[in-house]
Parts: C-alpha cells; structure tokens; sequence
C-alpha cells in the first residue's frame, strides 16, 4: 500500500528553522523524505542544521532571512525555485515572545508598552502573513500544496504576562481560517492552510519564565504542569506526527482547521 503520510520528494519551506521547535519541523520533515528549505536568521545554525540533514541522507537547502523582510523571503524564494524547480510547502514556525511583549503581575496594566505590544504582534503575525504570501505564490505556481501555521494554546485561555504574544497568535488563528477558505475559493484544493496548536514545550524563549536554571520549575512552571493531565511539558519531536499528517497526502481533505497538541491542557479545568 502506498504510503500517503510520505513526503518524498515535496519541498517544503520551514521559517524559523534555527528554534528549538524548528529543530523538530525540520527533522520531522526530512524523516519523511521531504526536501527542507531551513529558514531564519542564523546562518550559523542554519548551516549546521543543513548538514545535520544532509548527513543523515536528506537533502535541504540553508535560507537566511528576517520574516518580516519580504525582500529577503523573495530572495530566499528564488533560491530554491531555481534550485529545485518548485515548492510544495510552508511552515510558519518563526514567531514567539519579545521582552517588551510581557505585561508582569507588578506593572501597572493602563501603562503597558504599547509599542511593546505591537511589537510582540507583528513578530507573530505578519511574520506568518509575509512568508505565506511570498512562499505561497511559488506554491499556487508550482501546483498546489500545504502551509501549516503555528498558534498558541493561549489564544483560548488567558495566560498572565504574555498579552502581546497571544494577541498576535490570536490573529494568526482568524487568518489561518480566513486565508484557508479564500485560498480554495480562488485555488480550489490546489493549497491547503491549517494550524498546529502546541501546549507547553520549553524553548530558549520560555526557559527562564518556567525553569529556575537549574533544574526545578519555576510557579509559573508548575501551575502548568498541574494544569497539563500529562503532568509534563512537551517535547519538540511530539509535532513532527501532526506536522507531517498535515502536509501529506494523508490530510488532502483538511483545510482551515487547528490542530491541538498540548497533552491535555486545552482540556482539563484545573478540578
């Protein structure tokens, strides 16, 4: 039987590429023998995550570009158009928390950091608008394929601080279903959008809010593990299952939706 969550031979675009849950997007991709275009802002790593690939017997490409920098993402597009003829997928996976995004306990709230917040929102935003608009021109052009969005288990629970953040993950979430639907509407079920919703993983950006350093969790930490049924946070490589699903074959009929992977906590109320 054909294997319809194979990847092989699909060119698939990861922003943000050079995080801790890029590590896992990537690897989950190339383990189902996609051609992974790694993109961010580190060449460095982005580099060193190429070769992780290629030495595993992958194939991808190293792609250095700011999200929100159209004329970098036009750049990086061409690259692996002219490389590999095509791309077959997207994955916004750049996005997360700037400090000036954070609203503490102590703070006075009528004099929150607008700017700040603003800040936080176009990170998350339009630094998945921008890239699908590029990437998916080249997409619509190449046949069809999938873009998966990231969004955040806080758009549906409040979380203290982090108000900027799940403002932007909000709007992320309202344009994953407006931009689904106007994509069949013009494309039919050519491209196909959807959302993976991660819970809590421990990233570099969240480390120190749910970890001390050295080793125990901080209250912030251990309010969510009582509030996770797995009583655990997540690890990278849990997304790599349902990042696949959603760019294969296996989810041709899948578009606009939101995928939860949060080991329970979307669903539990604290009792």
């Amino acid at each position: 039987m054909e294997n319809m969550f194979s990847l092989k031979g699909k060119v698939i675009v990861v922003t943000g590429a050079t995080g801790v849950l890029g590590h896992a997007f990537i690897k989950a991709l190339a383990g189902a023998g996609a051609i992974v275009g790694v993109l961010g802002r580190n060449e460095t790593k982005a580099n060193e995550r190429v070769n992780e690939i290629t030495g595993a017997g992958g194939e991808a490409i190293a792609l250095i570009a700011d999200v929100q920098n159209e004329q970098q993402l036009v750049e990086c597009r061409n690259k692996v158009v002219d490389k590999y003829g095509k791309i077959d997928g997207l994955v916004n996976g750049a996005g997360g928390n700037v400090p000036e995004g954070i609203l503490q306990p102590g703070d006075d709230i009528f004099s929150m950091s607008v700017e700040g917040m603003k800040k936080a929102m176009d990170v998350n935003l339009w630094g998945t608008i921008m890239p699908t608009l590029v990437f998916g021109k080249a997409i619509a052009e190449s046949g069809g394929g999938s873009i998966v969005n990231i969004s955040s288990v806080s758009v549906s629970r409040a979380l203290t601080k982090v108000m900027g953040y799940s403002m932007g993950k909000a709007a992320v979430e309202m344009f994953n279903k407006w931009f689904s639907a106007e994509l069949a509407n013009r494309h039919g079920d050519k491209i196909r959008m959807n959302a993976i919703v991660p819970g809590f993983f421990l990233t570099e950006q969240n480390r120190l809010l749910l970890t001390d350093g050295k080793g125990s969790l901080t209250e912030r930490g251990n309010l969510i593990i009582a509030h996770t049924p797995f009583k655990k946070f997540g690890e990278p490589k849990d997304l790599g299952g349902a990042l696949v699903y959603l760019m294969s074959d296996a989810a041709s009929f899948v578009n606009g939706i939101t995928l939860t992977v949060d080991g329970g906590f979307s669903a539990f109320s604290g009792i």
